[in-house]
């Protein structure tokens, strides 16, 4: 072996010498810094059992133990939805304006109203059958002085969704501003106990119920509109016991991305509200008593949401002033990430 070449090979064993130490050296460090953090885990810190309260007022922890018969009506709930965000104050956003809004009778609906009248919005509310809470949110548009129109009907009928379009228009004079929010929800404990009609419920109210409505409603909207519709965590993260419901809210989303793009040239933007657990009549109309009294406690806020707590962001969505340049977003409010 040549001089070069011995020399060449006492450098090649000296790094490869070097790197061993080096990495022997990063182990070592390594191992450091796993000791210094099992020696915290041997005294985690205590997490807080406290809900989060940062809002303008204090929101419920717990709830009653109550079920309630399909639609559920907010009127019979024993611990009422906090709708009115007595601390918001209107700043004229939607000044001049007429929005539809389907579910609009009651949970997330009506507070969705309340602030969009406070905005300077007329509203027709569509609902089902809860008449007692559609009269309610009536009521609480015309304290903020707008005028409201009552629809109720089924939006899983395409003949329902263009009437409601043609009343709100002849009524209000105009449609700018269209929320889908209206939903079937039911849990099932097995995949296997989830029936056709079950199935066929869910997707007709969830999916067929927004594009009927969306698809009324288009024709006569104008440049500068906008459609906002209520998406949901499930959607996003799924749910073991509501899988046709968050099929149909992960295909919200999807619908919402695709409108969106289709709707551009008719300046008409779409934009999807995401929510956690809400405290409305739609869970204890579907979760067993004993579960609704704790239901929202596993969010990392320990706590549902309360209505007003998710419509300034149906507010956002649907302002020009606010959100000129956003369409095809989905928004969740969810309370922090619960997943693992």
């Amino acid at each position: 072996m040549s001089k070069k070449s011995r020399k060449k090979s006492s450098s090649s064993k000296s790094d490869e010498m070097a790197f061993k130490r080096e990495a022997a050296a990063m182990a070592r460090s390594e191992r450091a810094i796993q000791a210094t953090v099992e020696a915290t885990d041997r005294n985690p810190p205590k997490k807080s059992g406290k809900a989060m309260q940062a809002g303008a007022r204090m929101y419920p922890v717990e709830f009653p133990a109550q079920h309630l018969k399909k639609p559920g009506l907010e009127a019979d709930l024993k611990v009422a939805p906090m709708y009115d965000a007595p601390h918001y104050k209107g700043s004229g956003k939607l000044e001049g304006k007429v929005a539809l809004i389907t579910g609009g009778d009651s949970g997330i609906g009506r507070a969705v109203a309340v602030l969009y009248a406070r905005e300077g919005a007329d509203v027709a509310v569509a609902y089902l059958n809860e008449h007692k809470d559609a009269e309610v949110t009536k009521a609480a548009v015309e304290k903020e002085g707008r005028r409201c129109i009552l629809l109720p009907g089924d939006v899983t009928n395409p003949k329902y969704c263009r009437k409601a379009v043609e009343k709100t228009v002849k009524k209000l004079g105009a449609l700018d501003i269209l929320v889908n929010n209206a939903a079937f929800q039911e849990h099932v404990n097995d995949f296997l106990d989830l029936t056709d009609a079950h199935f066929d419920k869910t997707l007709k109210t969830n999916l067929y119920g927004y594009f009927y409505m969306a698809r009324a409603a288009v024709p006569v909207m104008k440049y500068g509109s906008a459609i906002v519709m209520t998406g949901s965590v499930t959607g996003l993260l799924g749910n073991e016991k509501l899988l046709d419901y968050s099929m149909t809210k992960g295909g919200i989303h999807a619908f919402v991305r695709s409108l969106a793009t289709h709707l551009i040239p008719k300046g008409i933007r779409v934009n999807c509200v995401a929510p956690g657990p809400v405290w409305t009549p739609l869970n204890p109309a579907d979760r067993p008593a004993k579960m609704v009294a704790t239901f929202g406690t596993e969010q990392p806020m320990k706590r549902a949401a309360q209505p007003e707590e998710i419509a300034p962001a149906f507010v956002f969505m649907a302002a020009p002033s606010c959100s000129s340049y956003i369409t095809g977003e989905i928004l969740p409010i969810i309370g922090g990430y619960a997943g693992g």
